[in-house]
């Protein structure tokens, strides 16, 4: 890496103001604690430090210096060919989350463990947790319908003293179900979140990954990959992102007195009218749609509760009493 070339800092003024990643990646102090990261930062046609985004490996050791510097996480790793999410965006989720329940909290973010969230389909590589457990100290239960990733996942808690206590992971035996067979009669959740499966086949993934690859400006003759990876229960599903998240409000209504809010990504736009049709057939008491935007991309956040105001007062009042 030649050292006469610095990192010019440009603020992402898209991303949410507590993102730690607004300032974009300093990739001289990023390698001064992942060594190994040194190996694929190079200048770019504009003369500054980057790595080649349809690298896979690149796009893993760049995560695993993330979660180094600014999430306390020594030891992280996913194997191979699974979901490996751009951090900025996930923290974008998470922060969002702590908007909500501050909204209802006298505009303080409820922190510690007495806050706790249900991440459906945390993958392999278990990020939502951690940065939601290392920013606000928040206790998390991660699920996922693949063993393998919930062993990924649990070795990345196991081999981290910080987070160890304070992240579990369970494996969804039930293909059909979202919250049935996780969430137990009695337990109550602050908050479940959930970046569903966007495409809605195998094909329609690889499109993406085609257009995805088109826009890194790579040859025409290198084959496609996916520099982000994800297994096909990360990618796609029967109907995509439409039918998954109609399965989980339509779940999500057997489980309104254990949940303060529910919540899902919602990539396409069009998929939103859906998703408001069935949240009024589960009779939701109160829905909020959150703008997120990342580079060029936008996605949206929906959130829904069976609660009313008084009965979250009350939730507040019994479980954040110490704020």
């Amino acid at each position: 890496m030649p050292s006469e070339i610095t990192q010019p800092t440009s603020e992402k003024e898209n991303l949410h103001p507590r993102n730690l990643h607004r300032q974009g990646y300093d990739f001289p102090k990023l390698i001064k604690t992942t060594l190994e990261l040194a190996k694929y930062v190079k200048p770019n046609k504009y003369e500054t430090l980057s790595i080649n985004f349809s690298d896979p490996e690149a796009v893993k050791t760049l995560n695993r210096a993330l979660l180094k510097q600014f999430y306390g996480i020594k030891h992280w790793d996913i194997p191979e060919g699974y979901l490996c999410p751009p951090i900025p965006g996930r923290a974008d989720y998470i922060h969002y989350m702590a908007d909500l329940l501050a909204e209802g909290n006298d505009g303080a973010i409820p922190k510690g463990k007495q806050v706790r969230v249900l991440d459906i389909g945390t993958g392999a590589n278990c990020v939502y947790p951690i940065i939601g457990n290392r920013v606000y100290d928040w206790e998390f239960v991660g699920t996922d319908i693949d063993p393998e990733a919930i062993a990924s996942a649990n070795n990345n808690i196991a081999l981290n003293a910080k987070i160890k206590d304070n992240i579990v992971c369970r494996q969804q035996t039930n293909k059909a179900d979202i919250f049935k067979r996780i969430i137990g009669k009695d337990e109550l959740f602050d908050l479940t979140i959930c970046n569903p499966p966007f495409h809605s086949s195998w094909l329609e993934a690889q499109a993406g990954t085609n257009r995805k690859w088109d826009n890194l400006n790579n040859a025409k003759s290198q084959a496609p990959v996916l520099n982000f990876g994800g297994k096909n229960n990360e990618l796609w599903c029967v109907g995509g992102e439409a039918a998954f998240i109609r399965r989980m409000t339509d779940q999500s209504a057997l489980f309104k007195n254990n949940v303060l809010w529910f919540s899902t990504l919602v990539s396409k736009k069009e998929t939103l009218a859906g998703v408001y049709k069935g949240l009024r057939t589960v009779s939701a008491t109160e829905v909020k749609t959150i703008i997120m935007s990342q580079g060029q991309k936008v996605s949206r956040i929906v959130a829904w509760t069976f609660l009313n105001e008084k009965e979250r007062t009350e939730w507040k009042n019994r479980h954040w009493n110490n704020q």
